[in-house]
């Protein structure tokens, strides 16, 4: 399980550049992230790397900061390997609330919120997922 930072953000410009160079300013790497959003505001979702400085400085930067748990996995970026990361999570009932992802070289990475954490870690590496 990992924690995820979930920040509500006015839509206006340079409010997702202030995100980006509040974390940035104080050596914290944005390791993920995915914008959501409706006419009057955005739902940035962010997995840093280093949570606890991140909830701090954003804080202070007078940032609404929620905390998320969600579940990171890698698994060989091929075609079919995410069906196969559904279908079990599917055959497990567990939901997926949302998710989202990148690939790099060999490997993909997901992030996911599930509705059931523990079962989700389960179902994955059993699966043969890498759970990050």
């Amino acid at each position: 399980m990992t924690k995820q930072i979930s920040l509500f953000l006015e839509n206006r410009p340079g409010r997702i550049a202030k995100v980006a160079k509040t974390l940035g300013d104080k050596g914290i790497n944005m390791k993920a992230f995915s914008m959501t959003e409706t006419p009057d505001f955005g739902i940035m979702r962010i997995v840093v790397s280093d949570l606890e400085r991140a909830v701090v400085v954003l804080n202070e930067a007078n940032f609404a900061v929620s905390l998320t748990d969600v579940v990171c996995i890698q698994s060989p970026d091929r075609p079919g390997s995410l069906s196969i990361v559904l279908e079990s999570l599917a055959a497990a009932n567990i939901d997926i609330n949302y998710m989202y992802a990148f690939s790099e070289g060999d490997l993909a990475q997901f992030v996911i919120k599930p509705s059931d954490i523990e079962k989700c870690e389960q179902v994955l590496s059993d699966t043969g997922c890498v759970i990050l």
